[in-house]
């Protein structure tokens, strides 16, 4: 029986959404570096979901479908509204109502194929809005509407902070969804497999990836990574801190990756972002604090940045609420935690492992009265 721990480097299935080869990564072929630079995030879900890019026509219809179905259903408000979102976190939040969204959806248990797509639209549309609801309630404000002439970035941002929508932090938003949008049996894409294995529906599945990605070994690191930045403060604290912890055995977050050992391909364009948005806000200490660190603990330690390290001072240089951060994380991956549901879908086999069992054996059963 072959057994490896956490299953690295265990193959499960055979897969056309994301392909991993040393330092290169692509969605159904097409190269990370040029997707970020030419397409939209609607395209990449597009070409996520149905395995090819859109026509101009198709992307109209794709962008029209979301923006329509970016509404929650009335039944759903009752329970935010019991929400305490200044003592609940928003990952906790986001499990929660989406997993009531599935509850209150007629179409929760039809499996044919537009049924399935119908779901995956409102899926990718409601996260958006879940979010910044949330995040508006909290914030003592009012929920805004989205707007059809917005892009899906746009309309993020413009609903978490209103108008006007800095063309900037737009493009670099949209940027970064491109970048988190999938990442091959990552360890929230495979939870989210397991589920649907059983014949399960996508919003249990999806409520199964968000529990998963809620770890900060996983979607929870650049959340991790700017509480410590914050801790840091200053440019000249950087080296010292990071000494301290590296003394201490304590794991710095956003460094290394379980699969990319030469370097992570999505992290320059989130450095770059960050060195851009930063500078913009009058915060560029968090970009320096960042490439010290970077910097020292690659020569120290062999480990680059991962994509988590510089999305935490790009997100923080556009004034998004740091326990944010996992939520957009989960709102991005959604998109490619659906296309390989739906692969899931169409080629199953419950995944069902089996482990080496090495606890004692042969024991003989002593009576309750004598023990």
């Amino acid at each position: 029986m072959i057994k490896t721990k956490g299953l690295e480097g265990v193959v499960l299935t055979d897969s056309n959404i994301t392909s991993i080869v040393g330092t290169q990564l692509s969605y159904v072929g097409y190269a990370i570096d040029d997707l970020v630079e030419s397409a939209t995030f609607e395209e990449v879900i597009y070409l996520l979901w149905y395995k090819r890019l859109p026509t101009q026509a198709e992307l109209t219809e794709f962008k029209d479908n979301l923006f329509e179905a970016m509404e929650l259903p009335e039944e759903i408000y009752p329970h935010i509204d019991y929400m305490d979102f200044n003592k609940i976190h928003p990952m906790s939040a986001l499990r929660s109502i989406i997993s009531l969204l599935g509850a209150y959806d007629p179409e929760d248990s039809l499996t044919h194929e537009e049924a399935k797509m119908e779901k995956a639209v409102r899926l990718q549309a409601r996260i958006l809005i879940v979010i910044t609801t949330i995040a508006r309630i909290r914030q003592g404000k009012e929920v805004l509407q989205p707007k059809r002439e917005y892009s899906y970035a746009e309309n993020f941002l413009y609903l978490l902070k209103g108008d006007p929508v800095d063309p900037l932090e737009a493009k670099a938003f949209d940027q970064a969804l491109i970048l988190h949008a999938d990442h091959e049996l990552n360890a929230s894409t495979f939870t989210a497999r397991v589920c649907v294995a059983t014949l399960s529906d996508l919003y249990s599945g999806l409520t199964a990836a968000i529990s998963a990605l809620k770890g900060e070994l996983h979607g929870g690191a650049n959340e991790e990574v700017i509480k410590m930045l914050m801790e840091i403060g200053e440019v000249d604290r950087a080296i010292p801190y990071i000494k301290e912890k590296m003394a201490n055995k304590e794991k710095i977050m956003g460094m290394g990756h379980r699969v990319y050992k030469e370097g992570d391909p999505r992290a320059k364009f989130l450095k770059e972002m960050s060195r851009q948005l930063t500078k913009k806000a009058g915060q560029e200490k968090w970009y320096q604090i960042s490439e010290i660190i970077e910097d020292y603990i690659k020569n120290e330690k062999g480990l680059p940045a991962n994509v988590d390290f510089y999305s935490a001072s790009t997100y923080h240089s556009m004034g998004i609420d740091h326990d944010l951060f996992t939520p957009i994380f989960a709102m991005s991956r959604t998109s490619g935690w659906v296309a390989h549901m739906l692969e899931q879908y169409d080629n199953n086999r419950l995944i069902r492992p089996r482990s080496n069992y090495v606890g004692p054996k042969k024991l003989d059963f002593i009576p309750l009265s004598e023990r």
